[in-house]
């Protein structure tokens, strides 16, 4: 048996390793042009807190991705390896003066260990004149960290990294007997796929030791403590392919954050990172069956369109993705 997964990211990296652990005696293949740093995964702050109007084909199928997803980062962080892989455990507040609502978060209110209605003196933490906050407990992955980690295990797993940019399924030289599309905003040309669009991001990484809980406000602005540094965003430019550092957005971001946490007027800008989320109002997983012209047909099971949600979803939709390659060998797939 052999598995080729299109895609370096977090969604391809933590399908491979789902692979790897489901199918032990399987040869499994990471098909990709650009690693690490060179993918957007690398940008994301990496907290476990999905949108609300993230969704997948049911909410039921969504809740479980949720599910299954912290229970992967929570139980790699209770583990001796968490430091290498860059995952902790992190609290937060979520402020807003506009509604209740949106300090709210089905998803994760009833699974996370912590999640309450802040008090108010918590709401008067941060500058701002918050009306509604609630506090969190989560966990954190630093993409920088897991992604060489994650390489690192699957190699040593017996797996095999391929460089190759691909431009169509059928240009992928071996015959694999599934291949896994992990491709984020690859697919859009792959799959000539119209419902996948850029969601543009711009974040600043400071260096703000003192900072230790993450904090939340209006305005999409955000301050996210990692391993190293603190990540000060955002934005979020619907269909924008302008992958250049843009200096107002920069601007904007800092005035934010900075009246939100004073403090951090004094903090050292480490880096300005872009990346352009792979945007799909429902996310893409699930199984189909393609027919070149020459009658070559491919199985192939589609893991894409997380927007700024994949390190959030991946352990979770990668074993839902897994699932799908089991029902396609077994001929149970509803194709």
């Amino acid at each position: 048996m052999h598995f080729g997964v299109l895609g370096s990211g977090i969604i391809g990296l933590t399908t491979a390793l789902e692979l790897q652990k489901e199918f032990p005696t399987a040869r499994v293949s990471v098909i990709a042009d650009r690693f690490n740093e060179d993918t957007v995964s690398y940008v994301a702050a990496g907290i476990f807190r999905p949108g609300t109007s993230f969704m997948g084909p049911t909410q039921e199928i969504t809740q479980q991705w949720m599910t299954d997803a912290f229970n992967y980062w929570d139980e790699l962080r209770r583990s001796k390896e968490a430091p290498l892989a860059g995952v902790c455990q992190l609290s937060g507040y979520i402020y807003s003066r506009t509604s209740p609502s949106i300090v709210r978060n089905h998803f994760i209110e009833k699974l996370l260990p912590v999640y309450r209605r802040a008090t108010e003196e918590e709401l008067k933490l941060c500058h701002g004149g918050w009306k509604y906050g609630s506090f969190f407990t989560t966990c954190l992955t630093e993409s920088r960290l897991f992604l060489p980690y994650a390489t690192k295990k699957f190699l040593e797993n017996g797996g095999e990294v391929v460089r190759l940019h691909v431009r169509n399924f059928f240009e992928v030289p071996q015959n694999y007997d599934v291949l896994l599309n992990c491709t984020g905003m690859g697919a859009k040309e792959l799959c000539a796929d119209q419902h996948l669009v850029p969601i543009r991001g711009q974040v600043l990484k400071v260096r703000a030791p003192w900072v230790k809980t993450a904090f939340y406000g209006d305005y999409d602005t955000y301050v996210l403590p990692g391993f190293e540094t603190v990540t000060l965003g955002g934005c979020r430019q619907f269909d924008s392919y302008n992958t250049d550092w843009c200096k107002y957005d920069s601007m904007a971001i800092r005035e934010r954050c900075y009246d939100l946490l004073p403090s951090l007027r004094k903090a050292e800008i480490v880096r300005e990172c872009v990346g352009l989320r792979p945007h799909r109002s429902v996310v893409r997983v699930e199984p189909e069956l393609i027919t070149n012209s020459e009658g070559r047909r491919l199985k192939i099971v589609h893991n894409y369109g997380h927007g700024g949600y994949g390190v959030t979803t991946a352990p979770g939709t990668a074993r839902y993705a897994v699932g799908l390659v089991r029902d396609l060998l077994a001929g149970n797939s509803k194709l």
